[in-house]
């Protein structure tokens, strides 16, 4: 069922390890470069609630979701085989919001799809096995141009300044964006919608107005749990989308003593960062299966708040590492936080949510996303010299503390518990 997560998640990490080295070859300045990455949380916060809405009213003879993973996933892989002949910043930024919206089409049905197809019982099993094939997707995908140095010298560019080896591994991205949904969808169909299924849906016609209405009587009876988790979405999320945009730029300093984006020693430090990204995603790949058992004990409130713990500590000590080694240790923690967060936030999440709006509600919740994102990104151009010091090192500093905040936040949120909340007040 996730094997076209894995596609979906590979074009996620190849934009997280790279796009800011794209953006800074092409002459972006790092003070305005989160502006440069509006374009995630922007069409996130637009297109994934109207697409969970409109998945949960859509009848086609292909189901309610598989016609948003297809049209999606085409999207995409178009994008990702444009991106690195970019020949421009305009070029490149503008292919970002399109591919970010192919992206966001596909993602959230997917996570409604999964929530549809399992019992509630399955739903931390099925969650987690999603972060697993994130961690491997991202893995990989980070990993991809250090393992293309083996055929293609890292210093051989493109006219625009674009390494080789990444317009490569964004051509395998393309192809396997598109091919990993389709193997999806034939192997795993969704499930027939029964007779009063159809006819319920039939009375809520699919136009524009239904549409947003819905969204806003979905928004007006959101459970509370739901909404407690928006803090701690807030927190994490805020200081992950500072993580990927600044790393490369932390690294570069403290590890390779370069600011310079179109240098021979900042090319070092993006093969040293994607590494150590690989690293991460591959112990969230490793962790996610791991925290099954766990938060089938524990439960996934009490695992998330000590996932995000180790993210934040592992922030906080990023800017000090002084060997490639250092850093690599630290991308344990990193992975932890990250298997948490695409796993954990999802099995508390769809503890508290009706299975009739699955859709829809997992497209709300992705506003607990983007909308932090939104706001760093909006925030960090403002903050970043007055406040950070022009120092990417003091971002995940800041990123570090968002972080353990996060994790205070989860344990205030009344889902996610050991044993279902009814069965805790009759034991007591």
């Amino acid at each position: 069922m996730n094997v076209g997560f894995f596609g979906l998640q590979f074009s996620f990490g190849l934009q997280q390890a790279n796009m800011g080295p794209i953006y800074g070859v092409l002459g972006a300045d790092e003070a305005s470069m989160p502006l440069l990455w509006l374009a995630g949380p922007m069409t996130g916060l637009i297109v994934q609630p109207i697409i969970g809405a409109m998945s949960d009213r859509t009848t086609s003879r292909h189901g309610r979701r598989t016609p948003y993973f297809l049209i999606g996933a085409i999207i995409c892989s178009l994008c990702l085989f444009l991106m690195p002949f970019s020949p421009t910043l305009w070029a490149a930024a503008a292919l970002l919001w399109i591919l970010d919206a192919g992206n966001n089409i596909t993602m959230e049905p997917y996570r409604a799809y999964v929530a549809d197809r399992l019992a509630r019982g399955q739903r931390s099993v099925g969650f987690l096995t999603q972060s697993a094939f994130t961690g491997l997707a991202q893995t990989l995908s980070y990993l991809a141009p250090t393992l293309l140095t083996a055929v293609v010298a890292r210093d051989v560019l493109d006219a625009n300044g674009i390494p080789v080896i990444v317009r490569i591994a964004f051509i395998i991205g393309a192809i396997l964006s598109i091919s990993t949904i389709v193997w999806s969808v034939w192997r795993v169909p969704e499930l027939p919608l029964t007779a009063d299924e159809k006819a319920a849906l039939a009375r809520q016609p699919m136009t524009v107005t239904a549409t947003l209405a819905e969204i806003g009587d979905a928004i007006r009876d959101m459970p509370r749990p739901m909404r407690q988790l928006a803090l701690a979405m807030f927190c994490q999320w805020y200081a992950m989308f500072a993580y990927w945009q600044y790393v490369t730029f932390a690294v570069g300093r403290s590890l390779h003593d370069t600011s310079d984006p179109t240098s021979a020693a900042f090319r070092a430090a993006t093969l040293t960062t994607q590494q150590a990204g690989a690293l991460y995603n591959f112990v969230a790949f490793l962790g996610a299966l791991l925290l099954i058992p766990i938060v089938a004990r524990l439960g996934a409130r009490l695992t998330h708040a000590a996932c995000l713990t180790a993210s934040g500590i592992a922030m906080f000590l990023i800017p000090g590492a002084e060997t490639p080694a250092m850093l690599f240790v630290l991308m344990l923690g990193i992975g932890i936080g990250w298997a948490g967060m695409m796993g954990n936030s999802y099995v508390m999440l769809a503890d508290c949510i009706p299975p009739a709006r699955n859709g829809i509600y997992m497209g709300i919740f992705n506003m607990f996303i983007v909308i932090p994102m939104l706001i760093q990104s909006l925030t960090m151009p403002l903050i970043y010299r007055p406040l950070l010091g022009g120092d990417p090192r003091n971002v995940l500093l800041l990123g570090g503390g968002l972080m353990l905040m996060g994790a205070l936040a989860t344990l205030l949120v009344n889902a996610g518990h050991r044993v279902p909340v009814e069965q805790e007040l009759v034991g007591g």
